[in-house]
């Protein structure tokens, strides 16, 4: 099975170009997803992450708040780390064990993972591409996403791996600075780019799905 590793930098897109990829009939594990999964009220990783950090983490029905966890961890770097710790070996477990579960079933998959350069997770693909965007727009749509403040946005931008840095270490970059149409464009033109590279008998669907 050949895996694409998706990543790119917080609110540049990754949601919306992996959106793309499932309508074109590829399967999509995204640790985001896993993640909230893994945090659902009952699950024992969120208990983990109450006791670390306080109800205080909690909303008042029992659920992970995550707003105010990003607010708490995201302004002391040692939480931040302690969060990670927690949560990261169970996530990529999971996700480990969602891919193990697709070979055999399907020719190509995507592993959706934010933090795929800083955790070495690009071993697991065979190609990367990372989702870019201008500083300028990358720091507007997160604000207006998430409803923080310049700083606080920044802040969280600067937490990751440079976007820059990444971009030079992808297989291929999909810019997202224009319009929806304009990405799934993009989108198309690399998922034709790998259809030709593996052969008409490699990731079966690609161009039909379309």
């Amino acid at each position: 099975m050949y895996i694409i590793g998706l990543t790119g930098g917080i609110a540049c897109g990754k949601s919306a170009v992996s959106s793309r990829l499932q309508e074109r009939g590829l399967p999509v594990i995204d640790a985001d997803e896993v993640a909230h999964e893994l945090t659902a009220p009952g699950q024992p990783l969120l208990e983990k992450i109450a006791d670390a950090f306080g109800d205080g983490v909690l909303d008042g029905r029992g659920g992970l708040d995550r707003a105010r966890l990003g607010r708490l961890v995201f302004a002391d770097r040692d939480m931040l780390e302690r969060l990670n710790e927690i949560t990261h070996p169970e996530i990529w477990r999971e996700c480990l064990r969602r891919l193990a579960d697709l070979r055999g079933t399907c020719p190509v998959a995507v592993l959706v993972v934010p933090l795929l350069y800083e955790h070495g997770g690009e071993a697991l693909a065979d190609t990367v591409w990372v989702v870019g965007c201008s500083a300028e727009a990358q720091l507007q749509r997160l604000m207006k996403r998430s409803g923080l403040s310049e700083e606080e946005a920044l802040g969280r931008i600067r937490a990751q791996m440079p976007l820059e840095k990444k971009m030079e270490l992808a297989d291929h970059v999909i810019p997202n600075d224009g319009t929806l149409e304009e990405l799934e464009r993009e989108i198309d033109c690399a998922l034709d780019i790998l259809s030709e590279e593996l052969g008409s008998a490699g990731p079966g669907g690609i161009k039909n799905n379309g």
